[in-house]
């Protein structure tokens, strides 16, 4: 069993040397949104900015993509057609996807999921997607719901699925709710070494799990129920497996760094605190160089 702590920031983070190029830490797509959620995409692209990776390029149906381009300069947002994501734009994904491996040297990942819509066209794009997409994927929110119907797409790939505790029960058909903390470690092992994936169940303890091993991090506030905070931390490891960090290890750092920076925020601002408050402190989390 591991516990996750401060060292694993020093496995992975490294003073730069001089001659690095762009994209050498790495390209994130985030694809997200809908007619009426844009804010999921965003801040999943925010907090990757913060975690160091080297650019984030989100696809999103139109009205989400042009309010997510005005939030910052930061964030690249690519428009679809339409309000929610359906099969015709699957041709675009995927060029999309595969343009960036390219351009990146193959330092490439994504996220998908956050405020997509579960509208039955919705889940099937986003299933076809995952199960021909050559690039690691952190699966979170509404494409966990689409999993669900078709677990079995998720064996052997380099995924990251990051549930709470009813989206597990969605994807598992397993209630570990109210099991005490030994059982739902269990629950979680047995689930992804059944799926043949790794899981990072959020909660009090986030518990991750590749089937074979568990680590759990401790990191984290009760004020963390606050929307937002699941995004930013889908968008932390889409950032460190960008960087050709495996999902395993990528969801026990993202789960340290998320709920540090939840901690820091907490303290700060208490019951007024939000997930850009989190992303905000995201570099006092880091080590410096």
């Amino acid at each position: 069993m591991i516990i996750v702590n401060k060292e694993i920031l020093k496995n992975i983070y490294k003073k730069r040397p001089p001659n690095v190029r762009k994209y050498d830490f790495g390209l994130l797509i985030v694809i997200g949104g809908s007619e009426f959620y844009s804010g999921s995409p965003a801040l999943a692209g925010t907090a990757a900015f913060k975690t160091g990776v080297d650019m984030v390029r989100i696809i999103a149906p139109k009205r989400a993509a042009d309010i997510i381009a005005s939030f910052s300069p930061n964030l690249a947002a690519y428009p679809l057609e339409g309000n929610y994501l359906n099969k015709k734009h699957l041709s675009t994904l995927f060029s999309m996807t595969e343009s960036a491996k390219a351009v990146a040297m193959g330092n490439t990942a994504v996220v998908i999921g956050g405020g997509m819509g579960r509208s039955a066209e919705t889940q099937e794009a986003i299933l076809e997607y995952l199960s021909e997409v050559s690039v690691p994927v952190v699966i979170d929110a509404d494409a966990i719901h689409a999993v669900g119907g078709n677990p079995q797409i998720l064996s052997g790939k380099p995924f990251l699925i990051t549930p709470h505790t009813y989206e597990f029960f969605v994807l598992t058909k397993r209630e570990v709710y109210k099991l005490p903390e030994k059982e739902r470690i269990k629950a979680v092992q047995e689930e992804a070494s059944r799926l043949k994936t790794t899981i990072l169940l959020k909660g009090p303890t986030d518990i991750i799990s590749n089937g074979e091993e568990v680590a759990l991090s401790k990191t984290g506030s009760p004020l963390m129920t606050v929307g937002g905070m699941g995004d930013t931390l889908a968008g932390i490891a889409g950032a460190l497996m960008a960087r050709r960090i495996g999902p395993f290890l990528a969801g026990q750092a993202a789960a340290f760094i998320n709920g540090l920076a939840g901690e820091l925020a907490g303290k700060k601002l208490g019951e007024s605190v939000t997930a850009t408050d989190l992303i905000d402190e995201i570099p006092n989390v880091l080590p410096k160089f």
